[in-house]
């Protein structure tokens, strides 16, 4: 299944594990650098830190409704940080790249120390670029690891970290010779990729790789494909990238009925496989692994969430809470430093709406995920997320 965030929107689009695929533009973003920048504007924690929240308010039905909810989530980690003050200052972006970058300089101009948001990739590369001369980090909801890098920070989850945590899993349960099957498009690209490379750091075997179109008729084809490479490689488990929306039903009933079962061969899943909840029906993903984050951490957010506003909130609201715990647990410090790119990296961490987080030096993110299968159609836990990422935690 391959599902896209708003397709109808030709621009670059967050890709969330749950429900959504990478939607890359025609047009590659600029590029800010692969290391985060140790740079940051001082800051007197003494007073109430002006921080800027960049929301697609303006744009479609649904973005209106992601910007509300992003918000509400927002103010909802304001109530945690004991003591700690915020000025939150919210820029309407409409989805927009322009109006991004627009607002950006506008925040900065106005006080801001800092920029949460905004959502779609192109739109935060273009407020990196906006405000990178004056040395403003920008902790975007974005995944895209392409436009991480410099000043921009990407808090969504990534296909890296998903593929990390289960080939990890993976190699300490012994099914260590992996078969990865992908789709042609950027997303099963991207995913492949991300898949080999946690092979590579966790010294795994690449047994195979098996590509796609995205048709019925190459679907169908693939199947002995994969049977073929998991008998020449040896191969004791299959990685798909495909998500619930796109081929994963049909791949879950052509590779049983051709001898691939997850008896012998595990299968993997580099999307939510309990997303939507009919896809645990589906008899050949029975004993079949896939990440979700902290489901107690985010069974509480979900809770809290629910009951100050009176609704549950959209997939992507917790990075909003995210990035708000991150910046009160930094302010906290008493630091004039920060909110400079060395603090937002430091080892420890933070916790956020659906567990531990903490970001990378190269702008991407590390989240601690559980290990999931399914059995008789339910979500069971086998590897539980971890509690922190050890070091001084806030």
């Amino acid at each position: 299944m391959i599902a896209f965030f708003d397709a109808g929107r030709s621009k670059l689009r967050l890709f969330l594990l749950p429900l959504f695929a990478l939607i890359l533009a025609a047009c590659e973003p600029i590029a800010l650098g692969g290391i985060a920048g140790s740079g940051g504007p001082k800051i007197d924690t003494s007073v109430p830190v002006p921080v800027a929240l960049l929301i697609p308010r303006g744009g479609s039905a649904n973005d209106n409704l992601l910007a509300e909810n992003l918000e509400n989530a927002a103010r909802l980690a304001m109530r945690d940080l004991n003591g700690v003050e915020i000025d939150l200052r919210v820029y309407a972006t409409a989805g927009n790249p322009a109006t991004a970058a627009s607002m950006a300089s506008k925040a900065v101009s106005e006080g801001a120390k800092i920029i949460l948001g905004p959502v779609y990739g192109e739109e935060a590369n273009a407020a990196g670029v906006a405000v990178a001369a004056q040395g403003v980090n920008v902790m975007s909801f974005s995944n895209n690891p392409t436009i991480a890098g410099g000043n921009v920070f990407v808090l969504g989850p990534t296909f890296e970290n998903t593929a990390n945590r289960l080939v990890g899993y993976a190699k300490r349960t012994g099914k260590d010779r992996i078969v990865i099957l992908h789709g042609q498009d950027i997303a099963g690209q991207l995913g492949r990729n991300a898949i080999q490379s946690a092979i590579t750091a966790n010294r795994a075997t690449l047994a195979g790789t098996v590509d796609y179109a995205l048709s019925q008729e190459s679907v169908t084809a693939a199947v002995p494909r994969v049977k073929a490479a998991i008998e020449s490689g040896g191969g004791n488990a299959l990685f798909l990238t495909t998500p619930s929306s796109s081929a994963l039903p049909l791949f879950a009933e052509l590779l049983p009925q051709a001898g691939i079962q997850t008896a012998s061969t595990q299968f993997i899943g580099l999307t939510r496989w309990d997303l939507p909840p009919e896809t645990l029906s589906l008899a050949g993903l029975q004993g079949g692994w896939f990440a979700l984050p902290d489901t107690s951490a985010s069974g509480v957010f979900n809770q809290r969430y629910s009951t100050a506003y009176g609704s549950s909130p959209h997939p992507l609201a917790g990075l909003a809470f995210d990035g708000i715990a991150a910046i009160g647990a930094l302010v906290k410090t008493g630091k004039a430093s920060a909110l400079t790119g060395a603090s937002i990296t430091q080892g420890a961490g933070f916790r956020g709406a659906s567990g531990i987080f903490r970001m990378r030096r190269d702008g991407t993110n590390e989240r601690g995920l559980a290990i999931a299968t399914i059995r008789d159609r339910r979500v069971v836990v086998i590897d539980a997320a971890p509690a922190s990422f050890g070091g001084a935690g806030f």
